[in-house]
């Protein structure tokens, strides 16, 4: 796939999955906005790409959840280079806890990161779609988008949240040459895993590793983690994806752990 001459903007890109999405963009040609709540690490992921290659990437601030600092960075990238093709919502967070032991505040924020910030990013990209006639909206799923896990209320919820907004979306954007996709990888060996290892462990009763074995890795066809390149190579798919034929589609990248 060449993304030459297009303009992504991919939230929570500072590190793992949405750091992999822009630098695999960046290597198939396109500019990529890195949009971040620590603008530091934006700064730093940006400019990594461009010491490989000068002006591919831009640091952005952007908490998802403000709709504010969203309208203001997505403004920020078409000033800068005109218009956003590729929209790539990932920013997002994990808190376990069982049901009745899940704070309403935590609630609250998971559904506000992962929901609002998808909501208020494709409100704000989509109108610069729709002048130009083309663009494409990915949204990060789960294998969570259709199954439930334990200890995993909040997440779940708003993780099927993103497939209904990706199917209106789809429905709203076609006609108008947007279409959407819903990225649904299996457990990824990042920082938000590996903390829900212990986590995990202590909520269950058993140790970290029987959580990595048996609870992330147990349904998997070979044992493996699914890899943040994995996920960069779909994202990249569906960037570059010349028509609307699978607008509205999800697809699960997981080692077999859920199929379907």
């Amino acid at each position: 796939m060449d993304l030459s001459g297009k303009i992504a903007l991919v939230t929570g890109a500072a590190s793992g999955i949405g750091l992999a999405i822009a630098q695999r963009y960046a290597r198939a040609g396109a500019k990529v906005a890195i949009a971040d709540l620590k603008m530091d690490a934006a700064e730093a992921a940006a400019a990594a790409i461009n010491a490989e290659r000068p002006g591919a990437a831009m640091a952005i601030a952007m908490d998802v959840t403000d709709e504010d600092q969203v309208n203001a960075g997505v403004a920020a990238v078409v000033a800068a280079w005109g218009t956003v093709d590729v929209l790539v919502s990932n920013a997002g967070i994990q808190i376990v806890n069982p049901i009745e032991q899940f704070a309403f505040a935590d609630w609250k924020t998971m559904l506000a990161i992962h929901l609002d910030g998808a909501f208020l990013t494709t409100k704000a990209v989509i109108p610069h779609m729709y002048a130009q006639g083309s663009g494409a909206i990915l949204y990060m799923g789960s294998v969570h988008s259709t199954l439930a896990s334990p200890l995993k209320s909040a997440y779940v919820t708003a993780k099927h949240g993103l497939m209904g907004l990706a199917r209106t979306v789809a429905k709203e954007g076609g006609p108008k040459g947007v279409r959407t996709n819903v990225i649904c990888p299996g457990f990824v060996r990042t920082p938000l895993v590996d903390k829900q290892i212990p986590e995990q462990a202590q909520e269950l009763g058993i140790s970290e590793e029987d959580v990595v074995k048996k609870v992330m890795l147990g349904q998997t066809v070979d044992g493996e983690f699914t890899t943040v390149d994995d996920v960069a190579e779909l994202a990249l798919f569906f960037a570059g994806f010349p028509t609307n034929a699978l607008t509205g589609q999800s697809l699960i990248a997981s080692h077999g752990w859920s199929m379907g």
